[in-house]
């Protein structure tokens, strides 16, 4: 016997449930069921905790900058839980040339520090006059295009922090679309941004400028996905260790073919890494442009010391390819959040692998840790051994947004317009940040709660993974 729902949740990562959510919350009727293939809901966040040691083997919290996700935290209650770390007072780091570069937290802090020599700041205001570029430039062709190549060690650990990626891969228009149309329509970045602060001014919509806080929890960010499953009815809302091999339309909605049955609803929300996605959907179209998504993995490499260790203030520090060293960079986890750490001891979380080094994911954990260990101790005042150290493997890739990506959502917008019913997000599907989930299952759920809700739709705010 097939069972009847109103709508079918493929996916209980944070996506799957912020539409169950937003369904349950705004909809207390409307029938739904959330199928997820792994024993867990989360996804990507997992929240790993171990003798007094706090840390993520995926994303370690979100700014709170986020229309979307601060409705979310104030529904859930988890707005009265969420623990924050001001950007204003969490400077951040680049390794260069051999040292800690501290990167000021204001525009005109950062043109007046000596990061970059003078004729390299002038060579920025070339932005004024130079042409867009044409196509689908790659993040670090139009950096070096833009502003010239002296600032290309600091976008490399830009992208490095967020996706773990390769700007020499990633394309700027998937990765900042928003900064990208305004270089089309102004012809200048900083003409564009000027631009647009003289327009909020004359309208009147103008917003004093205030720099957002990094949100995470008490007890780690899989609290969040806790939370949002803690309303879900185990086998009434939602089915664990339930793979869906195939969905599939039908004269009154959609079929859903899973390790448990066979499902029917009028809609199907996808709610999937976009790989997992483009499986499921290539059995109702298969005219997709790319096969599949680059995806970037890390291992987190924990590090806990006693009181003789000491962090520098902020949150952690990046480096650039150009550098040469085995981490991507470190995470000052105990300067970020209280209680990662046992009393008087510090945490920080070395970051491994990414898409220009797959092959170091490969090492076992002893080799893996040695080496990280080496490269970190040359960076930071560290004496000693650590007390605590763990290898942190996650179950799941970074999506990388290169080339060819924007022809992919244009083909899945095209996809959801001719079959009614259906709706894709997830992670990879317009970007990979906690922000980027929230905003993108909240809009969808709108669509099927569409009168009913009173919602409206926030503005695009790009989310980060480091």
């Amino acid at each position: 016997m097939t069972a009847q729902f109103d709508t079918i949740i493929v996916g209980g990562g944070l996506s799957g449930l912020t539409f169950a959510h937003k369904l349950k919350t705004h909809a207390p009727d409307h029938r739904f069921l959330v199928l997820e293939k792994s024993g867990r809901t989360g996804g990507a966040i997992r929240t790993h905790r171990d003798q007094g040691y706090i840390t993520e083997i995926g994303p370690h919290g979100f700014l709170d900058n986020c229309p979307e996700s601060r409705t979310l935290l104030t529904e859930t209650g988890l707005d009265r839980e969420c623990v924050k770390a001001p950007l204003k007072h969490f400077v951040r780091y680049v390794h260069l040339h051999g040292q800690l570069r501290c990167i000021p937290q204001s525009p005109g802090k950062i043109l007046m520090a000596p990061l970059v020599p003078w004729t390299a700041k002038l060579r920025v205001l070339a932005d004024l006059w130079i042409r867009p570029l044409a196509g689908e430039p790659t993040v670090a062709k139009w950096v070096d295009h833009r502003f010239g190549p002296a600032l290309l060690p600091f976008a490399d650990a830009v992208f490095t922090g967020t996706y773990a990626g390769d700007f020499n891969e990633l394309a700027i228009d998937n990765v900042m679309p928003g900064i990208r149309r305004l270089e089309k329509e102004y012809g200048s970045v900083i003409r564009g941004l000027i631009g647009k602060m003289l327009q909020a001014r004359r309208s009147g919509t103008a917003k004093k400028i205030t720099m957002p806080a990094m949100t995470s929890f008490p007890d780690g960010m899989s609290r969040l996905a806790e939370r949002l499953t803690e309303s879900l009815q185990p086998g009434t809302d939602l089915l664990l260790e339930c793979g869906v091999m195939a969905i599939s339309r039908t004269e009154t909605g959609w079929q859903v073919q899973s390790e448990k049955g066979v499902h029917s609803a009028a809609n199907l929300v996808l709610a999937l890494p976009v790989n997992a996605s483009l499986t499921l959907l290539a059995g109702i179209d298969a005219t997709m442009p790319i096969a599949a998504v680059p995806e970037a993995w890390i291992a987190t490499v924990v590090f806990g010391f006693g009181p003789s260790a000491v962090l520098p203030p902020g949150f952690g520090y990046l480096t650039p390819e150009q550098e040469g060293r085995f981490t991507l960079g470190t995470l000052f986890s105990s300067n970020m959040f209280p209680g990662r750490a046992p009393a008087g001891h510090i945490v920080c979380e070395t970051l491994v692998g990414g898409r220009r080094h797959p092959e170091r994911l490969h090492l076992d954990d002893a080799t893996m840790t040695r080496l990280a260990l080496d490269d970190v101790r040359e960076v930071l005042n560290l004496p000693g051994d650590p007390v605590y150290n763990t290898v942190l493997r996650p179950q799941s890739g970074i999506p990388q947004l290169e080339r060819g990506y924007g022809q992919l959502l244009t083909w899945r917008d095209k996809v959801v317009q001719d079959h009614p019913g259906l709706s894709v997000c997830g992670f990879g599907w317009e970007g990979i940040g906690i922000n980027d989930m929230i905003r993108s299952a909240t809009g969808a759920a709108e669509q099927i709660l569409r009168p009913s809700s009173a919602h409206t739709e926030g503005p695009e705010i790009k989310g980060v993974y480091f």
